[in-house]
């Protein structure tokens, strides 16, 4: 066997034994040190895109227009969509907040005309008639891979 298809095989291999190396290569970013794994679990329908925000550890930025360190989006897989991103800033402080913009309109629809599309946040705080703090949102990102499972909510 030449060494290139060898090399090759190998490859192949390794990816097979570890299917998060091949996910590392679809991540949002310039790969670096820290490198975040997000499960949207209950999407309803794989309609549309699922949007994250992520947002650093500045509580005064945190769900405010233009505050987001990085905004991406992923087509919608139903019932969980994966998403990844590695971390320019390293490990720290982060909060994330992701929403199921189900007629791929660029936006987040909440009225009572137009409905209202899935949303979640990083640490599942109970949300009923205000967006939750960034205290109850945050998590620590550490050098690795961090995951995180954020679930979808419908009204």
């Amino acid at each position: 066997m030449s060494a290139l298809k060898l090399a090759a095989a190998a490859a192949t291999s390794l990816l097979a034994l570890s299917p998060s190396l091949a996910h590392a290569d679809s991540c949002q970013g310039t790969p670096g040190t820290a490198r975040l794994d997000v499960f949207i679990d209950g999407v309803r329908s794989a309609k549309g895109q699922i949007t994250s925000s992520l947002y650093g550890g500045e509580r005064s930025q945190f769900l405010v227009k233009n505050g987001a360190l990085k905004v991406w989006s992923t087509p919608a897989s139903a019932p969980t969509t994966r998403m990844c991103i590695w971390l320019k800033n390293g490990p720290g402080t982060y909060a994330l907040a992701v929403y199921h913009d189900a007629n791929s309109n660029g936006k987040w629809d909440h009225s009572l005309l137009t409905g209202i599309e899935g949303f979640g946040f990083s640490n599942d705080p109970h949300v009923v008639f205000s967006a939750p703090k960034f205290d109850e949102s945050k998590f620590e990102a550490k050098a690795g891979v961090t995951t995180l499972h954020v679930r979808l909510r419908y009204p």
